[in-house]
């Protein structure tokens, strides 16, 4: 029975580590990057848009559709960072161990 309860304590310890974890990625924030520095997407480790930032060079009427593919270039970089941070994050709290389909953040 001794062996259930470190079961039960491990768990507790986990999910503890886990809600510490969500709150620290929804106050993390990442920036993606596209054109050089041009537009930049700054989000949130949760992967929520927090600010755009557009070069002024790029307000021309005739640039408008190379600035759309710049924002969404930019917010697609900044949300694979913000994944690869959950990730470590994660690995750091399971110690490396997978966990199962649906368990993740």
């Amino acid at each position: 029975m001794k062996n259930m309860f470190d079961i039960m304590k491990q768990a507790q310890q986990l999910q503890s580590r886990m809600q510490s974890l969500q709150a620290e990625l929804e106050t993390a924030e990442v920036e993606g990057r596209a054109g050089g520095g041009l537009v930049a997407v700054v989000m949130s480790g949760k992967g929520e848009v927090k600010k755009v930032s557009i070069d002024p060079s790029l307000m021309k009427e005739d640039e408008r559709e190379v600035l759309e593919d710049l924002i969404v270039a930019a917010s697609a970089d900044a949300k694979a960072k913000a994944e690869a941070l959950a990730a470590e994050k994660m690995k750091s709290v399971t110690g490396g161990l997978a966990l199962p389909p649906g368990l993740g953040l």
